[in-house]
């Protein structure tokens, strides 16, 4: 019995880690070693970020990040005249059919979160990052209390911590280092949620900092390295000290990069009343805004 128990559970890791893998090399943009210079994207270590340590709210002392929680599962980059919102709601979306397909193989209880980052330009670009977790939160934890609250506690709980590690001065010198935002304090975030499955879709362009610091980032993409790391922002005692969600490096990316997406006139998908179907699914780039570190505390410190 313990045989077949430890078999079961061995075959269970090999169909989680299958599919996992596959949706990271499965679009144009390389899955890279953290070590690797070239174009691409990565997950890097939690301690490349510092956060609230355990008596932070009496020292405010930050520790480096250490372990993410989720793990990173595959990055896309699109774009298209309008807006895109929704992307876990496509039915051509990967991560999504890769999903259905790992449960129906007897992965054990999978868990994706995509964060959606919205560039507007000239055409609109969206950089999602995804992430997969196969356990629980604890009941009453900071993330438990995040998944089942609305949107008005999503918004003061969802953070992202910005850094340009390679890129020119002026880049770096807007965005500032390690920047720290609270998203839905800042921007206008969209929830979309399912029983295994949240998806934030973030307007920079809902801000006018943010998008005059994209703007300014866009003209030196493929100079840039961008990390990112999500969180949800601890504020009591008790949910100290605070722990990565998962992070992301984008390396060198190009706006030609991104898969273009055809947006239908009479979808309820998209929240403007139109939606797309993609073509192919890609990953990449985007940067983020921070500049706005002033909406967490002193977190900029």
């Amino acid at each position: 019995m313990e045989q077949n128990e430890s078999k079961g559970q061995v075959d269970g890791e090999a169909k989680e880690l299958e599919w996992t893998e596959e949706l990271k090399e499965g679009g144009s943009l390389s899955y890279t070693d953290v070590s690797d210079n070239s174009t691409g994207w990565t997950s890097i270590p939690g301690d490349f970020f510092t956060v609230r340590g355990p008596q932070y709210l009496t020292d405010r002392v930050k520790i480096p990040g250490g372990e993410s929680l989720l793990q990173p599962l595959a990055l896309d980059w699109l774009k298209s005249s309008a807006r895109i919102d929704n992307v876990l709601k496509l039915p051509n979306n990967r991560v999504m059919s890769g999903l259905d397909q790992a449960v129906k193989a007897g992965a054990k209880d999978p868990f994706v979160w995509a964060f959606n980052l919205q560039v507007p330009s000239k055409e609109h670009y969206s950089a999602i990052s995804y992430f997969v977790s196969y356990n629980k939160f604890e009941e009453g934890s900071v993330g438990d209390r995040f998944l089942k609250g609305d949107d008005a506690l999503k918004n003061t709980r969802l953070k992202l911590i910005a850094n340009i590690s390679e890129g020119p001065w002026i880049v770096k010198k807007a965005v500032g280092e390690q920047a720290i935002c609270i998203l839905g304090r800042s921007l206008t975030c969209r929830y979309l949620q399912g029983t295994n499955f949240i998806e934030v879709d973030v307007d920079i362009g809902s801000s006018i900092v943010a998008n005059a610091i994209v703007h300014l980032a866009i003209g030196y993409l493929t100079t840039l390295t961008v990390d990112l790391a999500f969180l949800l922002e601890a504020q009591t005692e008790s949910e100290l000290p605070e722990q990565i969600l998962g992070t992301v490096r984008l390396k060198k990316m190009d706006l030609a990069a991104a898969v273009p997406v055809e947006l239908l006139s009479k979808d309820p998908l998209n929240s403007e009343g139109s939606s797309f179907q993609s073509r192919i699914w890609k990953g990449i780039s985007t940067f983020m805004q921070p500049s706005l570190q002033g909406n967490s505390d002193d977190d900029s410190a």
